[in-house]
């Protein structure tokens, strides 16, 4: 099968017992260990409860400017697009995290503006894990609980640095809200740790740090829904930063394999579709990364199967999809304000397993903008979007919708 000889469960059990013994091992033969962030001098020596720091960031849209269709809709990308969309909180997020332990680091983030049943401005969890440091340096860890799945550099890249109001739909139907529940394995070196740091901290829109090599299992029916069959979700990622003298450059790639299950609450009355529900789920991924030092180039492409709805049978089936997506982007500073003109181009064909009927989809879209920061604690987005969609599921089995909008977004962090 595609990809899954790449991921036999045994062998992974295999590799995780074994880092964890050599990362216990390594501990007893070296007492004195050290943060993520700091020398051991420079660790202080304060209660668990004195190194929690709390920081977030809320967003704040209106999508309906020179609106040219109110048809035109995105489920995934931001529920107020079209009829009846007015004024909407995007995000609402706070934020507790601490390296309350030289090798233990926690990691809490809250919605507050996520739609549940209909109702909007539902708190829900986002993140809740911990990082196990096994060596001194924590250059290999563990990290258990709900997270992001180490998949595309756009998924993984906070949508607080990310130019685009929306993911791009070819990587962003991987997984809904990008996460899910799991064990994941991150090996970087310490100096590479610090140039993913600093790619986020000075304003380069980095990805954070997911590690130069991951290797994770999952549940496979994405963030906060439980797990309904017995296969884990395999996944693994290969990213390094590269130094070309002033710039960084980031190749990379991913590959995941698994069975989704389409649920009841997920399906339309009547449409057909394999006896369990079961549906393999597999992708990989290439990216390239030119972070904008001031030009900035992020391009990202897919393949793979997946759960899609097929018009001609009335049924959900395993289909083949592709996409991908091309942002440039250029940073530009004039005193105390940073402003990064962007531009984004997308294509998608092929089915989105979270949505209704895993709906069918194909996708071309271009976008453009910009994003303004007058100061570190604000920003302002103007964009946009040109869309042509086709989106079926047994309620709309022949659905197809094209036009236009500006978007705008404020942001504030804090």
């Amino acid at each position: 099968m595609f990809l899954h000889p790449l991921f036999n469960m045994k062998p992974l059990r295999t590799i995780f017992l074994l880092l964890l013994l050599s990362g216990l091992g390594t501990q007893a033969q070296q007492p004195t260990v050290q943060a993520p962030d700091a020398l051991p001098s420079e660790v202080p020596d304060k209660p668990w409860y004195q190194r929690i720091g709390i920081r977030g960031y809320g967003q704040f849209r209106y999508n309906r400017l020179l609106e040219t269709n109110p048809q035109l809709q995105c489920e995934q990308c931001d529920r107020s697009w079209g009829d009846n969309g007015g004024f909407f909180i995007r995000r609402a997020r706070i934020i507790f995290f601490g390296q309350v332990h030289r090798n233990v680091f926690i990691y809490l983030q809250p919605d507050f503006a996520s739609t549940v049943g209909g109702s909007g401005n539902v708190a829900q969890l986002r993140d809740w894990y911990v990082d196990l440091g096994l060596d001194p340096q924590n250059e290999f860890r563990v990290r258990l609980g709900q997270s992001k799945v180490p998949y595309s550099f756009e998924n993984l890249q906070s949508s607080q640095n990310r130019l685009p109001l929306d993911r791009a739909d070819p990587t962003n139907s991987a997984a809904s809200n990008e996460r899910d529940i799991g064990v994941f394995f991150y090996w970087a070196p310490k100096k590479i740790r610090d140039r993913f740091r600093s790619l986020v901290n000075d304003g380069f829109k980095g990805s954070g740090d997911y590690g130069v090599f991951a290797l994770g299992a999952f549940n496979g029916q994405t963030a906060n829904r439980p797990e309904v069959n017995n296969d884990l979700h395999v996944v693994t990622r290969l990213s390094y930063p590269f130094a070309i003298g002033k710039q960084i450059v980031e190749p990379g790639l991913a590959a995941y394999s698994g069975k989704y299950v389409v649920t009841a609450e997920q399906r339309s009355a009547g449409v057909k579709g394999t006896h369990d529900w079961n549906y393999r789920d597999e992708r990989v991924l290439g990216s390239l990364v030119l972070y904008p030092k001031p030009f900035g180039i992020l391009a990202e492409y897919n393949v793979g199967r997946g759960p899609e709805y097929n018009t001609a049978t009335d049924s959900i089936e395993t289909r083949p999809l592709s996409g991908g997506f091309v942002t440039v982007s250029y940073m530009l500073r004039k005193g105390h304000h940073t402003l990064f003109p962007f531009a984004r181009y997308q294509v998608y064909d092929g089915g989105k397993k979270h949505e209704r009927d895993a709906r069918s989809y194909s996708v071309e879209d271009i976008e453009f903008g910009v994003e303004w920061q007058p100061n570190p604690n604000f920003e302002l987005v103007v964009e946009y979007y040109i869309s042509d969609r086709r989106y079926e599921d047994k309620l709309r089995p022949d659905w197809q919708q094209s036009g236009r909008l500006l978007r705008v977004q404020a942001q504030f962090n804090f």
